[in-house]
């Protein structure tokens, strides 16, 4: 009951030392959060939100830091998080997950349902406006990133050593 009326949160904060809450961040809530990203294909304004929300769990973790000019406490900026956590941020690992399975499923072949569905043009119309981003949009995005924008992604994927070496070069990316 004392706990309750204390705050868990405040009890658990100061209980737990950083080297256990960022284990804690690492093992499970990262997981939870990047489960299935593979298969997501996100807008450049999701990938910002995702980085913010990781920002903001770095932020409880690591607590304010007091400016030595006032004295007073204040937030860690963004660059001092990049510092004290120097691990891959939340969007780095999803880019580098997502490169993965375009490999298994370039693999698959085009009779497989997971290769139709993931890799096949929509027959339908499409509604007006701007079309929506899709998965392969986001794997041929990921790609330019790394300079192989012109190269088809299928036939390379088909050679394992030469993707396993492009994903290797996506999750060597420093993304702000």
């Amino acid at each position: 009951m004392a706990l309750l009326s204390f705050g868990v949160e405040s009890f658990v904060s100061w209980l737990l030392s950083k080297i256990t809450k960022i284990k804690i961040h690492r093992n499970i809530v990262l997981p939870l959060v990047l489960y299935g990203c593979e298969t997501w294909s996100f807008t450049l304004r999701e990938e910002r939100r995702l980085r913010v929300f990781e920002d903001r769990v770095l932020r409880r973790i690591f607590g304010p830091k007091r400016d030595e000019v006032t004295g007073e406490w204040r937030k860690l900026h963004n660059e001092e998080l990049n510092d004290l956590y120097f691990p891959p941020n939340i969007i780095w690992v999803m880019k580098s997950r997502r490169m993965t399975l375009p490999g298994h499923v370039a693999r698959m072949g085009e009779r497989r349902g997971v290769y139709r569905v993931l890799v096949r043009k929509p027959e339908e119309k499409r509604p007006l406006g701007r079309p929506r981003r899709r998965w392969v949009d986001n794997i041929k995005m990921d790609l330019q990133e790394v300079e192989c924008g012109g190269i088809d992604w299928i036939e390379m994927a088909l050679d394992r050593d030469r993707w396993r070496a492009l994903v290797n070069a996506v999750m060597n990316l420093r993304i702000p």
